[in-house]
C-alpha cells in the first residue's frame, strides 16, 4: 500500500498506460480521478475499480478542463497528492515539410502544453498541502531522433525540460517532479490509432517491438505503471528532476534493429 491515503489525478487514464496506472494506484491504496476524452472507456475503468475512482471528461489541452479535473480531486477526495500527466497523441507527421501547422500545434498542445497546464493547476493544492509528486510521460523520442517524428519528439523533449524546471522551482516546498521515457510499449496508441495508420495486429507488432531493444519482448503498460508508482511514492523521496528511461535497453544499444526501418 505505497499510496495509502493518497489522492491522484491521472490524465489519459481510460486506456493503455493510463488505465494500467489507474489500476495499480488503486491497488496501492490511492483514490484516483481519471481525466480523458474517451468517455465510454473512462467510465468503464471507473466502474471496474469502484468507489475509489472517479472519471471526468477532460480535454488536456484546455486549461478550464484541467482546472476542473484538479477541483474534482479536491472536492471528491479532499486533496491532491499525485499528478500523473499521461495523456498524449502520436500522429502521422511525415517529414518536417509534410507536417501541417495545424497538426504541429495539435501535437504540441496535447503532449506538452497539457503537462504545463497540469502542473499549473495541480501545484497550488500541493503547495498548500506541503508536498506532492508529479510524474509525466515523456518518451525516448525526447532523447534521440526518430524519423518522421519532429513534432512528437519536440513535445517529449519539452516535457523533460519542463520537468526539470518544475523540480528545481518547487523542491523546497516538498514537491518532486519526474518523467518517464517509455520505449516500445504495446498500447492502443500504436496498434489501434486511426491517426497513425489505423489498426495493426497486436501480436505482429509485439514481435516487431521485441526487436527494438536488448530485452527481447515488447514493453507492457504495467512496466510504465510500476515506474510511475515508484516515482509517486515515498520510495523515491530523494529523486526529482529526472527522466527515467524504461525501454528494455533500446537507447543503451548501439545495434540497429532489423525491423526498425520504415
Amino acid at each position: 500500500m505505497k499510496l495509502d491515503g493518497k489522492v491522484a489525478v491521472i490524465t489519459g487514464g481510460a486506456s493503455g498506460m493510463g488505465a494500467a496506472q489507474s489500476r495499480l494506484f488503486v491497488e496501492e491504496g490511492a483514490r484516483v480521478v481519471i481525466g480523458d476524452i474517451q468517455d465510454e472507456k473512462g467510465e468503464a475503468v471507473a466502474a471496474e475499480l469502484g468507489a475509489s475512482v472517479v472519471y471526468t471528461h477532460a480535454d488536456v489541452s484546455a486549461g478550464e478542463d484541467l482546472q476542473s479535473l484538479m477541483r474534482s480531486a479536491i472536492d471528491r477526495f479532499g486533496g491532491l497528492d499525485v499528478l500523473f500527466n499521461n495523456a498524449g497523441v502520436a500522429l502521422a507527421e511525415g517529414e518536417i515539410i509534410d507536417c501541417t501547422e495545424e497538426l504541429f500545434d495539435r501535437i504540441l498542445a496535447t503532449n506538452l502544453k497539457s503537462v504545463w497546464l497540469g502542473m499549473k493547476y495541480a501545484l497550488p493544492a500541493m503547495v498548500e498541502a506541503g508536498g506532492g509528486a508529479i510524474v509525466s510521460t515523456a518518451s525516448i523520442a525526447g532523447l534521440r531522433a526518430l524519423r518522421h517524428e519532429a513534432a512528437y519528439g519536440a513535445s517529449k523533449a519539452g516535457i523533460i525540460q519542463l520537468t526539470r524546471v518544475c523540480a528545481i522551482d518547487y523542491a523546497e516546498r516538498g514537491i518532486r517532479a519526474n518523467c518517464i521515457c517509455p520505449g516500445g510499449i504495446l498500447t492502443p496508441l500504436i496498434y489501434d490509432n486511426p491517426g497513425r495508420g489505423g489498426r495493426r495486429d497486436p501480436e505482429e507488432l509485439a514481435t516487431q517491438l521485441a526487436d527494438l531493444q536488448p530485452i527481447p519482448r515488447a514493453g507492457q503498460p504495467t512496466d510504465i505503471a510500476q515506474a510511475a508508482l515508484w516515482l509517486a511514492s515515498e520510495d523515491s523521496s530523494f529523486v526529482t528532476g529526472q527522466a527515467i528511461v524504461v525501454d528494455g535497453g533500446w537507447t543503451a544499444s548501439a545495434r540497429t534493429p532489423s525491423r526498425r526501418r520504415r
